[in-house]
């Protein structure tokens, strides 16, 4: 969930005008060691462990309570690496950053209904239909139609006909989830041409935790104070928001964007894997088929993207 799947919109680790912080520098550049593929890997395994690392605290603060946790540390870490200028920006600056953050939170707090309720795989599958809806609406060509019937495909056997296996009020959560994380790569690119670097990220994870606040707080109340919990809300937050933008971050400078979005496609199968192994979620074969076959729409409408942007850079033949 940190990054779009499209191959052409720009990643929350790049402005939209193709721009991309710098790399961070001291003990952080180390990591550079893995790999860009390795980098993006881990990035994805942190996001996915630090989901089941959320699971695990809900009992402790309820879902949006730990949303709200992940949302504020996230929120001064960033805003503590980035110091984003708050003078000189326009009102229509100020107005997406806020949609921006409106969009982020909304995101993070479906997903984390949906994951209350439904395991970790199935929940990031559906989810990940929203980047896909997005990529095949914006192809506009035929072939997408064979990748989003095999979305539709996956989705089918992981409802078993009619998502009778599992809970329909979270497969709504996860499916809602999906059309923020849509929302939110229309709204990071847009954010990315009016803002620096990852100023504009900052920000709207700043607007994401004052607005989520309250619903923690109700949620929650003093629980949120607990040193346990607070501890390891700040774990999430390093896992699912942290720790995963600068892997990406690092990994963008060598990695073309089309071999990211088919690497973030895999997200998925980390993440019924790491519900196996912290959540003791398995999965029966045709949930496992189900999955797989999101995967391969996901892979075969990123590269059909990305052919289609190569040929339309191609010179014209004299």
């Amino acid at each position: 969930m940190t990054a779009p799947l499209s191959s052409t919109t720009p990643t929350p680790t790049t402005s939209g005008d193709g721009r991309r912080p710098s790399a961070p520098r001291g003990p952080l550049r180390s990591l550079g060691s893995l790999g860009p593929v390795g980098l993006v890997l881990a990035g994805g395994i942190s996001v996915q462990f630090g989901g089941a690392l959320a699971v695990t605290l809900m009992p402790r603060a309820g879902a949006l309570g730990v949303v709200t946790l992940r949302l504020l540390a996230a929120a001064v870490v960033l805003l503590l690496v980035c110091r984003p200028r708050l003078r000189g920006h326009s009102r229509a600056d100020w107005g997406t950053v806020i949609v921006f953050g409106i969009t982020m939170g909304a995101m993070n707090g479906l997903f984390y209904e949906a994951v209350a309720r439904i395991p970790l795989g199935p929940a990031v599958t559906l989810e990940v239909l929203g980047p896909l809806a997005l990529s095949v609406v914006a192809s506009r060509r035929a072939i997408n139609a064979l990748w989003a019937g095999l979305a539709l495909a996956g989705v089918f056997l992981l409802g078993g006909g009619g998502f009778g296996n599992l809970d329909p009020t979270g497969v709504g959560f996860a499916l809602g989830a999906g059309a923020m994380w849509a929302s939110y790569i229309v709204f990071s690119a847009r954010t990315g041409r009016r803002f620096p670097q990852a100023d504009g990220l900052a920000l709207a994870m700043a607007v994401a935790a004052l607005l989520f606040l309250p619903l923690g707080i109700a949620e929650a109340g003093s629980r949120l104070l607990n040193p346990t919990t607070v501890a390891l809300g700040s774990a999430v937050a390093l896992l699912s928001s942290v720790l995963p933008y600068t892997l990406e971050l690092l990994a963008l400078r060598r990695l073309p964007a089309p071999t990211f979005a088919i690497l973030m496609s895999l997200e998925p199968a980390i993440a019924a894997t790491a519900g196996f192994l912290i959540l003791g979620q398995s999965l029966t074969p045709t949930e496992a088929a189900a999955i797989t076959l999101v995967i391969a729409a996901t892979i075969g409408a990123v590269r059909t993207q990305t052919s289609r942007t190569k040929s339309g850079l191609r010179a014209p033949e004299a």
